[in-house]
């Protein structure tokens, strides 16, 4: 076999839809929105009917932007930019939420499954180098539909999974092959923050066996010419006082996922939303909490950090 550039990489999902398999996976996922259990939250409602579990939204798909994003990280962006969708709403409370105005009061547009895999294409049409799913765990069975519909029109280009990490493994299974790059957040290792400041209660518990599952399907980020074609991605924001517990995140990933892991340390944090209502996150991280983390993680012996530029 000879040497592929990312322009000639092919996505799994094409074969999956060859097979006829990509269809499937729409039935069975569409039918989970009857009772719902898409996420670890398992309201168990009948959003097909138009019901709302905590994520907030029933059948309807919300789209609060399609455009190219050019502050993702570099292997994502290339010369093109991201091609971002960003879905209203949210399956997480962040009480520090930068995008509150979309993830907590649903800021967009209510669009057709259609509609959604015209997005794509035209994201694809303009060079963007990927289709980049932002916050689209509440949405999965609509944005597979509309996949399938993308790719009898020519979609070919890498899907990326940009979520908070508190994932169903179930759900996680039925997107294999369909899923090129996986971009989970690993917000905290302790379940007591997870609940005090995003309002899960297990998010730990989660996030480490749904981060495994996405490296079973995906193993380590591949970039080809300098643009990301498949592979696991991990952001990790750095909180202030220690708030995101990043030593026991930095151990999971080395010991348990990959020391090639493709690591993202943000120092982006800013106090948003209701932030300031818990004065423990009431300001920005020091630039010696920033290093404190990049050091914890070469501890640990991961080497494909990205650092932010304040580093």
């Amino acid at each position: 076999m000879g040497y592929k550039t990312a322009i000639e990489y092919e996505p799994r999902y094409i074969e999956l839809h060859r097979k006829g398999i990509l269809k499937e996976r729409v039935g069975i996922l569409k039918q989970i929105l009857n009772d719902c259990t898409l996420c670890p939250r398992n309201c168990h409602v009948n959003r097909n009917a138009g019901k709302k579990g905590k994520c907030r939204v029933g059948s309807e798909i919300i789209i609060s932007g399609v455009h190219p994003h050019f502050g993702e990280e570099a292997c994502l962006v290339g010369t093109h930019g991201s091609g971002t969708i960003f879905f209203a709403s949210c399956n997480m409370n962040c009480i520090y939420c930068q995008n509150f105005e979309i993830s907590r009061f649903k800021q967009g547009e209510i669009v057709s499954v259609y509609t959604l895999a015209d997005s794509m294409l035209y994201l694809q049409k303009i060079g963007c180098h990927n289709i980049n799913l932002v916050t689209p765990t509440h949405y999965v069975p609509q944005i597979v539909e509309a996949i399938e519909i993308a790719v009898n029109k020519g979609l070919k280009i890498p899907i990326v999974y940009n979520c908070g990490g508190y994932e169903s493994v179930d759900t996680l299974k039925l997107l294999d092959g369909i899923i090129d790059i996986y971009m989970p957040d690993i917000k905290y290792s302790d379940n007591a923050n997870g609940l005090k400041y995003s309002g899960v209660p297990d998010y730990w518990d989660v996030v480490r066996p749904a981060v495994k599952e996405m490296w079973r399907q995906v193993g380590d980020l591949e970039i080809v010419d300098g643009i990301a074609v498949r592979g696991l991605l991990i952001r990790h924001l750095v909180l202030p006082n220690n708030i995101a517990g990043s030593e026991k995140v930095f151990e999971f990933i080395a010991n348990e996922i990959s020391r090639n892991t493709y690591v993202n340390i943000m120092a982006q944090y800013r106090p948003c939303f209701n932030a300031f209502l818990k004065p423990e996150l009431a300001r920005r991280i020091t630039i010696q909490e920033y290093r404190e983390a990049v050091r914890t993680a070469q501890k640990f012996g991961l080497r494909r950090i990205e650092l932010s530029p304040w580093y």
